[in-house]
């Protein structure tokens, strides 16, 4: 990532994340997803920096940033929010923009329930919530969640399974989730970071069917919805999983016209593949 400097910068309880940071101006936060880091945001960072402060920290437990052992917390979505917010606050940002992919979608949704006074705006990359993603997946439809059930399981099984033959476990998903192959090189620092990372990235998944569920059910109950405009896209995943987006992202929004939802032609990878899409959307929900 040109013109970005790389530094470690703390979270919370102690835990620091490896960060790239460049341009000037108001702050947007990007958040990777799985099996990914923040190189990920490689190009859309690179053309956000022309009018922004963009952040771009590997979640803790990926890529270069601190693996914590688990201890029941510590890789719930909530964490994970509270590292985003401490590291812009520790480098001077009280506000900001946050967009996420994939899992790091799932800890800026946390975020913007979270933490509201702090977050302006929200885009959301190909994620349902926590407690929606487990809803929509049934019968067929939730063969292409498999990993999630895997990596649901208590500690042992999983991440044996998964240490026997990591390239190829998450090599998988990043060769069928994309339309458009990965460059080699980007393929490879992804595959080594993930193989260096496999009990923690577990970890991650486990608390999604755990504490972050419980999390998003005491939103629901209490009328916890997000303030900030919102932005989501994803792909087409099918009539049953597609026709419920809008719907459910609704209930999860205060104001209905905060919400702008786009089903886009392209991979899991968006920004990846087609990072003038992602770079066009997120300008226009800055400027909402």
């Amino acid at each position: 990532m040109n013109n970005f400097t790389q530094q470690r910068i703390e979270g919370t309880n102690g835990v620091h994340l490896n960060v790239a940071v460049g341009g000037s101006g108001p702050a947007i936060v990007l958040l990777h997803g799985f099996p990914q880091t923040h190189v990920c945001w490689r190009e859309v960072a690179s053309e956000l920096a022309r009018t922004n402060t963009v952040i771009c920290p590997d979640l803790r437990g990926y890529g270069d940033s601190d693996k914590p052992e688990d201890t029941g917390e510590t890789y719930s979505k909530r964490t994970m929010a509270a590292d985003v917010v401490a590291v812009a606050k520790n480098l001077g940002f009280e506000k900001f923009a946050l967009a996420g992919h994939d899992r790091g979608a799932l800890v800026a949704i946390r975020a913007g329930l979270d933490h509201p006074g702090v977050i302006t705006h929200l885009a959301s990359l190909d994620v349902f919530t926590t407690l929606d993603m487990w809803d929509v997946m049934a019968g067929r439809s939730a063969a292409v969640g498999w990993h999630l059930y895997l990596m649901a399981q208590p500690p042992g099984l999983p991440e044996a399974m998964i240490n026997a033959v990591p390239d190829e476990f998450f090599g998988h998903f990043l060769d069928i989730w994309a339309r458009t192959p990965l460059p080699a090189h980007v393929r490879e620092v992804y595959l080594k970071k993930s193989r260096d990372a496999v009990t923690s990235i577990v970890a991650d998944y486990r608390a999604s069917i755990g504490i972050d569920v419980e999390h998003d059910e005491a939103d629901r109950r209490e009328g916890t919805r997000l303030q900030m405009p919102v932005a989501v896209l994803q792909q087409d995943w099918g009539p049953q999983m597609t026709g419920q987006a809008v719907a459910r992202w609704q209930a999860w929004v205060q104001q209905p016209e905060n919400l702008v939802h786009r089903t886009v032609n392209c991979g899991h990878f968006m920004a990846e593949e087609d990072p003038a899409l992602i770079v066009q959307a997120l300008r226009e929900l800055l400027a909402r």
